[in-house]
């Protein structure tokens, strides 16, 4: 399959093709994660993406920023970064407070362990260097994408074991912008 892609900022035209992508990927990772039974923590986590989404577009990228990326004018991937989360604050007792973090970093399921996720990520590491932003964290509860941000950053910084559950551990890392080792090692 060959990919002619294009990478972007979102526009508000794209707001409910975005909406369905979040939900696809996301109902396609509990699928996965084999936490599908959890509707709730679903439901939440496609809402949240939505409102960091309707943030993005109303303060035209300032409060958030996403790029998008597109293959044939389908929605493919996403990144953003913006304010850290309130579950990492919490986790990290408030040291990553004043922080940026990385997420909605989402692959459409026919085009994972492709390079486009860290395509994404480079982008967004760049920009955050454009822009001054010298540190970034990231996190997950999802144990594949943990496998995946562990092979990319290293062991985690905040290790919070069996925070969901049994044997479901949440991690955090915390990363330099200029840490050139991150960048291009797709």
């Amino acid at each position: 399959m060959v990919i002619s892609l294009e990478i972007r900022r979102p526009r508000m035209e794209d707001m409910e093709e975005l909406n369905q992508f979040f939900s696809i990927v996301i109902r396609d990772t509990f699928n996965k994660e084999g936490i599908s039974e959890l509707l709730d923590d679903m439901k939440e986590e496609i809402e949240s993406k939505k409102r960091y989404l309707k943030t993005d577009l109303e303060s035209n990228g300032e409060k958030r920023y996403f790029l998008i990326a597109l293959d044939e004018n389908e929605i493919v991937g996403s990144i953003e970064y913006g304010p850290v989360s309130e579950l990492i604050v919490t986790c990290t007792e408030g040291v990553l407070r004043e922080g940026v973090e990385v997420g909605t970093v989402f692959v459409h399921p026919d085009y994972q362990r492709r390079g486009l996720g860290s395509l994404l990520l480079n982008l967004v590491l760049l920009t955050l260097q454009n822009r001054g932003i010298n540190e970034f964290c990231l996190d997950s509860g999802y144990k594949n994408a943990q496998k995946v941000w562990r092979k990319k950053f290293g062991d985690p910084d905040y290790l919070l074991k069996d925070y969901w559950g049994e044997e479901s551990d949440h991690m955090i890392w915390k990363r330099k912008t200029n840490d050139m080792s991150l960048l291009f090692h797709l």
